[in-house]
């Protein structure tokens, strides 16, 4: 299976199953499509009058040299694989803890409910996520690396809490032999000097969430009486960014139908001077007015190729930054396993309530058909557990067929439930977006590859 695509001037084709990128002239990309699809004969004739017969040749003798090879039209031998995988016994890796089902911010995308996620206001008590952190050792098996999320609503309401996890969890890495690796993400409200110093001492990654331009921002994250948080918020992630090196962090960001051109949202954080950016589309029923729809595709895609060629020309400057979106590992990256079967929602990786309640992830939680049980007791649906491990690529019909398939690990399993009523379907505009910024961060590698051999 191949993927051929044009982006900013390149002539892109990629072996889909070997994962091989092959930047080529006009003449080996037509004759590569015509051999995909069966048409080469029938339209040899048509060839010869734009190409020389000699050149066609030649490219179908190359053709066949990559086949030989293993580089173009390989076949896919993971689909056994995968399911043999997926038989093997689970190890829970990582846990989102909803240290706080309450915030200070009334963003208007919000999933949460401004933190209630369906439920109640709530603060996680030291006593909760004490057991969580106990589970997670306890269901880690041999891995030694644990990940834990501090997430709400916004966890530094709860702060106190969050500082006695961590300590908690760093006496239990000397017990047994596990290493912490603590996140959190934060709407930047409460950020000081205390919580900075703490988060560089002890935390492996900070999320800021911030969509932008000031109007933006303002528009969808203000405060519940309406002012905009914008102005608060921009000097504080200026300063943990410069504290933590501009390494280790990310600038998350939300675009909307009030900002179709947001591309022009990431330059602006870049401009701000932060390296890490992460800006994504919005999530939301079709009823909402900042949804994005069908229609919104193509204006998105402009979008996404603007920034990309943006990038690379950044790219070695002091003005260059990280698109997270953009970032594929084209040598090494997952192993096959991991990039076949996603994330690991509701097996390797789990949602805490603020009470102790286990869900398969943040979008789930509040969901009851959703609910596997809790840190006291451990997990008691082993059937809704089962059937997210046998969620895959293969076990997606959209996805079984899709060139993206070795990249997005088949899309959010939250996402396909929430639009098809099945963790087995495909969100559409989800899919689609995620599609183009494949293409775009292949494009940048080929223009950086480009780059990089003229300069020596």
């Amino acid at each position: 299976m191949i993927h051929q695509f044009k982006n900013n001037g390149y002539n892109i084709v990629l072996d889909v199953n070997s994962g091989a990128v092959h930047v080529v002239d006009e003449l080996m990309y037509d004759v590569i499509g015509c051999v995909a699809d069966g048409t080469f004969e029938a339209k040899r004739s048509e060839l010869e009058t734009k190409y020389p017969a000699e050149e066609i040749k030649e490219a179908l003798e190359e053709i066949e040299e990559l086949k030989a090879n293993g580089d173009l039209f390989t076949k896919d031998v993971y689909e056994n694989y995968i399911f043999d995988f997926a038989k093997r016994p689970t190890v829970v890796k990582a846990l989102c803890l909803h240290i706080a089902h309450d915030c200070n911010l009334a963003c208007k995308y919000c999933f949460a409910e401004e933190g209630e996620y369906h439920g109640r206001r709530a603060l996680m008590s030291f006593e909760v996520g004490k057991a969580a952190l106990d589970f997670l050792i306890a269901n880690s098996g041999e891995r030694r690396n644990l990940e834990v999320d501090f997430f709400g609503g916004e966890p530094l309401l709860n702060f106190d809490v969050v500082k006695q996890l961590v300590a908690y969890g760093r006496e239990q890495e000397k017990i047994h032999n596990k290493n912490f690796r603590f996140t959190l993400t934060t709407n930047g409200v409460l950020l000081d000097d205390d919580v900075m110093e703490f988060a560089n001492r002890e935390m492996a990654n900070v999320v800021l969430s911030i969509d932008g331009r000031k109007e933006i921002h303002d528009l969808m994250r203000p405060f519940r009486k309406g002012a905009g948080s914008y102005d608060l918020i921009v000097p504080k992630f200026k300063k943990l960014a410069d504290s933590r090196n501009q390494e280790r962090y990310y600038v998350r960001g939300t675009f909307t139908r009030n900002n179709l051109d947001f591309a022009e949202d990431v330059k602006h954080l870049a401009d701000l001077g932060f390296k890490q950016i992460s800006v994504e589309p919005v999530v939301a029923k079709d009823t909402d007015d900042y949804a994005l729809r069908e229609e919104d595709l193509p204006g998105l895609f402009e979008q996404y190729d603007k920034l990309a060629a943006d990038m690379v020309e950044r790219a070695g400057t002091d003005e260059d930054f990280n698109f997270f979106h953009f970032m594929i590992d084209l040598e090494g990256g997952p192993c096959v396993a991991k990039r076949l079967s996603g994330c690991g929602s509701g097996t390797e990786y789990l949602a805490v309530t603020p009470w102790g309640d286990f869900y398969p992830c943040h979008q789930f939680v509040g969901n009851e058909d959703f609910l596997l049980g809790n840190v006291f007791d451990g997990i008691q649906k082993t059937d809704i557990v089962n059937e997210f491990k046998a969620c895959n690529v293969y076990a997606k019909p959209t996805c079984k067929e899709c060139f993206a398939r070795f990249y997005c690990s088949g899309g959010c399993a939250a996402n396909a439930y929430n639009f098809t009523g099945d963790i087995h379907g495909a969100y559409s505009v989800g899919c689609e977006l995620q599609k183009k910024r494949i293409e775009c961060a292949i494009m940048i590698k080929a223009a950086l590859a480009e780059k990089e051999a003229k300069e020596q």
